[in-house]
C-alpha cells in the first residue's frame, strides 16, 4: 500500500491547497507583501561585505530583464536557457523568465560545448544567459550547431559587434523601453501562466548516457515551496545560505522556498568559501550534498582528536553529554533537568566552538543529492548541530521525503516522510515508486523514455530501492541499476558500503565499491587532500607531495585498517578484499563526479578498469 503524510503531523492544508498558479504570480505576491524586507543577500565583486536587496528592489530588475526578454520575442513557454555558476546573476535571470512567462533550461557551468549545444538544441532555446567569457566562448564556438539561439545575454563582460551577444544593461534598457508603452507587459504574461505551464528543463546530470531533460510544471515549483511552509519548517525570520548548483533541482527549489515564505538568501555558490561564508553570514539553515558535511566533519573531528590530557577529556564528554541529548530528541522525548543543565554546560565548554564554525545560528542542516551515513549525521548531532536528510530526484522537483527538523520527527539513517500530498509506495521489487504534485510530466522530446518511468496510473519508478518502517520513514538502500551480483551468485548494494565507509573514515573523499561477475568484492579508494595532509605531518611526511603521501605504505595502513573494521560490520560476501588507491582524487572538472558532487559510476569504472581489473589478476 502507498504511504501518504499522515494528517496529525501539523500539516497546514490550507497553504497546499491556495498555493500560487505560478511562480511568476508567487514573487509577484511576495514582492506586494512585504516590499521592504531583506530578499537576498550578497557579496559584491567577490568580497567580503555583504549586501542587500530587498524584495521591491529585487522586483525592479527582474520586471525589466523580464520585459527586455519579451521585447526580444521570447514568447510563452519559450525556452530561455542559464549557463552560470550558482550567483545573484542567476537567481534574477531565473525570476525575470518566469515572469516573462518562458522557462528556465538549466546548464551547469562545467558543462563542455558539445554537451551545451546538445541540451540548446534540446530543449530548443532561445536565448541564453551566459555568466561570463568562458561560457560565451563555448556559444559562440559553437554557433553554427545552434541557430534557434538569438540572442546571448552576458551577466558580464561586454557585448559583440553584430549584437548576438547583449549585455544585461542592454537587456534592462530594452525592458524600459517595453515598459514605458505597455506598462503591464510583465503582469500580462504572468497573468497567462496556469499550474500546468511549462516552468522549467533540468537536464539530469548523466551519470549514464546522454543527459534527459526533465519537464517541470509552475505548480511543482510552487508546491515545493508551499509543503515546507504547510510543515512550518521555516518562517520569514529564517536565513538560509545558498550555495548548490542553482542548475540541478535542489537548489532550484531551495529559490521556491523564499519566494513562498518571504526569508532572505544569501546567495554565493564558491565552494571553497563555504566556510568562511558561514561565519559571516550567520545562517540558520542550509542544504548541501554529503560530501560538503563529511569534509566539515573530519575537519573538525581531526583537529579535536590532536588535543590531550584534561582537553581531551572534556571533548569526550562534551560529546558523550551531546549524545545523550541527540538521542532524547530523535525519539521526541522531554529530556531530564539534569540532561538538561549538562548539556548546557558542554555546549558553553566545547560544542559553541563547533557551533560557530557553522555561524553560530544554525538551527538545522538537510543533506540530500545522494546517501549520507547516519554515523555522519549523528556526529553533527552530538555537536549541537541537526542534520537531517532528504530524498527526490530531479524527476519528482527534488523534494519526496524529508525528515522534519523538530523532535520526533526525524530519524537518522532515514530521509523522512512523504512531503504533504505525496504519496510513496515500495513495489514487489523493493523498488521505490511515488505519486504527487512534483513528479514530472515527462521528458524533454523523449515519449519512450517517459513510459519507461511513468506507469498509465502516474507512478513515478525512481530507480532506487527502499523500504518504510513501522512509523512511516523511508529508507533508501541504494539505485536499483548499481545493485551486483556477485559470481557466487550474492547481490551486493554498493552505495550502502560506501556510505558506511565514509562515516568510518575521515580521511577517505571517494570509496567506489566494485565486483559485478567476480568472486569478492574491490574499491577504489581516493583520500581528502586537506585531511590526509594533516595526517602525513603527525606521521612524519609534511609537505611531501599529496601522490607520494597517499601511496605510502603507511597510507595503505591507515586505509587497512578503517577496511577491517568496515568488514565487521558486513555480510561475509559483501566485505572487501582488496583496494587501491589513487594517486589523485577524482573531480567534477574531471567528469568522476557530476556538479552535485554524486559519483559518476560508469564514467570511473570505465576510467579506472586497469586498477580495478589489477585486484582480480589471481580472481
Amino acid at each position: 500500500m502507498p504511504l501518504q503524510s499522515v494528517a496529525d503531523r501539523d500539516v497546514d492544508q490550507a497553504v497546499l491547497d491556495n498555493r500560487a498558479p505560478s511562480v511568476g504570480a508567487l514573487f509577484r505576491s511576495r514582492v506586494q507583501a512585504t516590499p521592504d524586507r531583506p530578499a537576498y543577500l550578497y557579496f559584491k565583486d567577490g568580497g567580503s561585505e555583504l549586501t542587500t536587496l530587498t524584495w521591491r528592489q529585487t522586483h525592479d530588475i527582474v520586471q525589466e530583464w523580464a520585459a527586455g526578454l519579451i521585447s526580444l520575442g521570447v514568447e510563452l513557454e519559450d525556452r530561455v536557457a542559464i549557463a552560470s555558476a550558482t550567483s545573484l546573476p542567476w537567481v534574477l535571470a531565473d525570476l525575470a523568465i518566469v515572469c516573462a512567462g518562458a522557462a528556465t533550461t538549466t546548464v551547469y557551468p562545467t558543462t563542455i560545448a558539445d554537451d551545451v549545444a546538445y541540451i540548446l538544441t534540446d530543449s530548443g532555446s532561445v536565448l541564453v544567459f551566459a555568466e561570463d567569457d568562458a561560457q560565451i566562448a563555448k556559444l559562440t564556438d559553437r554557433r553554427a550547431d545552434i541557430p534557434h539561439v538569438k540572442h546571448v545575454i552576458a551577466m558580464s563582460g561586454r557585448g559583440s559587434d553584430d549584437g548576438w551577444v547583449i549585455t544585461t544593461d542592454d537587456l534592462a534598457a530594452k525592458g524600459r523601453e517595453l515598459l514605458a508603452s505597455t506598462p503591464d507587459a510583465v503582469d500580462a504574461r504572468i497573468d497567462q501562466l496556469g499550474p500546468e505551464s511549462l516552468a522549467v528543463v533540468i537536464y539530469t546530470s548523466g551519470t549514464t548516457g546522454r543527459p534527459k531533460g526533465v519537464r517541470l510544471v509552475q505548480d511543482s515549483v510552487v508546491y515545493e515551496g508551499a509543503l515546507i511552509q504547510a510543515t512550518g519548517t521555516v518562517t520569514e525570520d529564517d536565513l538560509q545560505f545558498l550555495w548548490l548548483p542553482l542548475s540541478h533541482v535542489f537548489g532550484k527549489m531551495l529559490l521556491a522556498l523564499g519566494l513562498q515564505i518571504g526569508f532572505p538568501t544569501a546567495v554565493d555558490g564558491r565552494l571553497d568559501k563555504i566556510v568562511d561564508n558561514m561565519a559571516i553570514i550567520k545562517p540558520t539553515f542550509m542544504a548541501g550534498p554529503p560530501r560538503i558535511y563529511e569534509k566539515a566533519r573530519g575537519r573538525v573531528a581531526l583537529m579535536l582528536a590532536q588535543e590531550t590530557g584534561v582537553k581531551k577529556k572534556l571533548i569526550d564528554w562534551a560529546f558523550k553529554v551531546g549524545a545523550e541529548m541527540r538521542d532524547v530528541l530523535e525519539q521526541g522525548e522531554t529530556p531530564s533537568s539534569g540532561l538538561t543543565l549538562r548539556h548546557r554546560l558542554v555546549t558553553k565548554l566545547v560544542l559553541h566552538k563547533i557551533q560557530e564554525r557553522f555561524g553560530g545560528r544554525v538551527r538545522f542542516m538537510i543533506s540530500g543529492s545522494a546517501p549520507l551515513n547516519a554515523e555522519v549525521a549523528k556526529w553533527f548531532g552530538a555537536a549541537g548541530l541537526l542534520l537531517v536528510e532528504g530524498y527526490g530526484l530531479t524527476e519528482t522537483s527534488s523534494g519526496t521525503t524529508v525528515n522534519l527538523p523538530r523532535p520526533g520527527c526525524y530519524r537518522y539513517g532515514s530521509v523522512g516522510w512523504p512531503m504533504p500530498d505525496t504519496e510513496v509506495a515500495i513495489a514487489e521489487d523493493g523498488e521505490i515508486l511515488v505519486k504527487g504534485p512534483g513528479v514530472m510530466r515527462g521528458y524533454h522530446n523523449s515519449p519512450e523514455a517517459t513510459a519507461e518511468v511513468l506507469d498509465a496510473d502516474g507512478w513515478f519508478h525512481t530507480g532506487d530501492i527502499g523500504r518504510i518502517d513501522e512509523h512511516g520513514f523511508v529508507y533508501v538502500t541504494d539505485r536499483k541499476k548499481d545493485f551486483f551480483k556477485t559470481s557466487g551468485g550474492k547481490y551486493i548494494a554498493p552505495a550502502e558500503i560506501e556510505a558506511k565507509f565514509k562515516g568510518m573514515c575521515v580521511y577517505v573523499s571517494q570509496f567506489l565499491v566494485h565486483g559485478a561477475g567476480h568472486n569478492f568484492a574491490t574499491a577504489l579508494v581516493t583520500l581528502d587532500p586537506d585531511a590526509i595532509a594533516g595526517w602525513a605531518a603527525a606521521n612524519g611526511m609534511a609537505g611531501r607531495p599529496y601522490a607520494e603521501i597517499v601511496t605510502s605504505d603507511a597510507a595503505r595502513e591507515l586505509v587497512q585498517g578503517y577496511v577491517d573494521k568496515l568488514n565487521d560490520s558486513l555480510n561475509r560476501w559483501e566485505t572487501i578484499k582488496k583496494f587501491t588507491i589513487l594517486d589523485h582524487d577524482l573531480s567534477i572538472e574531471m567528469g568522476d563526479l557530476t556538479p552535485s558532487m554524486k559519483l559518476r559510476r560508469r564514467a570511473v569504472v570505465d576510467k579506472y578498469q586497469d586498477q580495478l581489473d589489477a585486484l582480480y589478476q589471481e580472481d
